[in-house]
């Protein structure tokens, strides 16, 4: 009878133990279903009743998947832009951007987060580079502002955002009495969004900005075209030549070094991911040998061959100009287009290598370029002249005790 008896608690504590790992079994695959649902539920998949995502919460941090060449409009606005503090006509002076450092060079793609006050940058140089483009639209026409047809919308879509930023950010040069009206109190020009637009909307936005503007689109084969251009203050490239280009081919065009081994990937990757909430600005910089904002003369008659191969080498350092360009990147909301702002910002050598810590710092950003970025900028026809001056100009500086050697500044300034 006792045998029998310890026989049942055996078999009762072998079914409690089988219990007891099933329970504990099932609570995993519970957990793990439960895990991968709220995964794979994110946030990005949410639509709103419109049919559109809502990125207004600001956590989303990239486009979610989708196929090629398709957008699903966003539901996000810009926020409002605050005033520009003390913003004059004469009075307020263009940001000196220094966009280099002490060698060695690095290649990359340079993105930093954009604020949204900041997306466009206006100065006392408003009416000069205003004469400019207005007289290049006359002379040039779709050379310089062009816009395909399937991304006429985008290109709406950028001009009726600046229709709402400019009031916004510098009421003391534009005003709107209505959402399609934008009246510019320096110019006293009106520009109207009524449609059918008399004009590309391209060259609208041209007439209101300082920046050459430029709008990318993704076809169904995942690349991204340039289908939308003002481009005016370019100094050596030309829209005609680049239009209707994919990225990639746009770089390997125009020589970009080290493009294919250290950009291509993750520019052809950042051209997918960005989301229409977070704007990212980078900037450059190129010596210039001659005086001509809009176009460098210097490399040869706009509409001829062009290249560093005609230009003169340099024996005077008045000749040397300094041009730095402010570009930003967004994503349009409702076309998904990658709006591209040039800002350009151009000054004699002279006039930068006064500056405190510049030249010391610039004469070596110079000499630490490669052998392929020295020829792309073009070095060869400038270097000796620009930098015995540089060297001498810091030389100056640290006898003063103006500086220290090696000292780096705020970059980008």
């Amino acid at each position: 009878m006792s045998s029998h008896v310890r026989e049942v608690k055996l078999l009762i504590a072998e079914h409690s133990k089988i219990f007891a790992y099933g329970i504990f079994l099932s609570s995993v695959i519970l957990w793990f279903a439960l895990t991968t649902a709220r995964r794979l539920y994110t946030p990005q998949k949410v639509l709103s009743k419109a049919g559109k995502r809502n990125f207004s919460n600001g956590s989303i941090l990239k486009s979610p998947s989708r196929p090629p060449g398709a957008w699903v409009p966003v539901n996000f606005q810009r926020p409002a832009a605050s005033p520009y503090p003390d913003w004059n006509a004469q009075k307020t002076k263009p940001i000196p951007y220094r966009p280099f450092k002490y060698g060695p060079y690095h290649v990359t793609m340079g993105l930093r987060t954009m604020k949204w006050d900041e997306w466009i940058e206006l100065d006392n140089t408003f009416l000069e580079w205003h004469a400019i483009k207005a007289k290049r639209i006359q002379e040039r026409g779709a050379q310089c502002c062009r816009t395909v047809p399937e991304a006429y919308e985008g290109a709406l879509e950028l001009l009726e955002d600046l229709f709402s930023y400019l009031p916004q950010r510098y009421p003391n040069l534009y005003s709107s009495p209505s959402k399609d009206v934008l009246n510019n109190l320096l110019t006293h020009e009106t520009f109207s969004l009524t449609s059918p637009l008399l004009v590309d909307p391209m060259e609208i936005a041209a007439r209101l900005t300082q920046d050459d503007l430029a709008i990318m689109f993704e076809r169904p084969d995942g690349k991204y075209y340039l289908l939308a251009g003002s481009i005016l203050l370019p100094g050596f490239w030309r829209l005609s030549d680049k239009f209707g280009l994919p990225l990639s081919e746009i770089h390997y065009s125009g020589d970009v070094p080290h493009y294919k081994e250290k950009l291509e990937k993750g520019m052809e990757n950042f051209f997918h991911r960005i989301s229409p909430e977070k704007p990212v600005v980078r900037h450059n910089y190129f010596i210039q040998c001659d005086d001509n904002l809009a176009w460098s003369s210097s490399i040869g008659p706009e509409d001829s061959v062009t290249g560093w191969n005609n230009a003169e080498k340099l024996t005077v350092i008045e000749s040397h100009h300094f041009r730095t360009e402010r570009q930003t990147l967004r994503r349009l909301p409702r076309s998904g287009g990658v709006v591209f702002t040039i800002r350009t910002y151009f000054e004699p050598i002279m006039k930068v290598a006064q500056e405190k810590g510049v030249p010391g710092r610039l004469a070596s950003a110079i000499r630490s370029w490669g052998k392929e970025t020295a020829s792309y900028k073009g070095r060869e026809k400038y270097g000796e002249v620009l930098l015995g001056y540089l060297d001498e100009c810091h030389k100056g500086q640290l006898e003063r005790g103006e500086t220290k050697e090696g000292e780096e500044g705020n970059y980008p300034f």
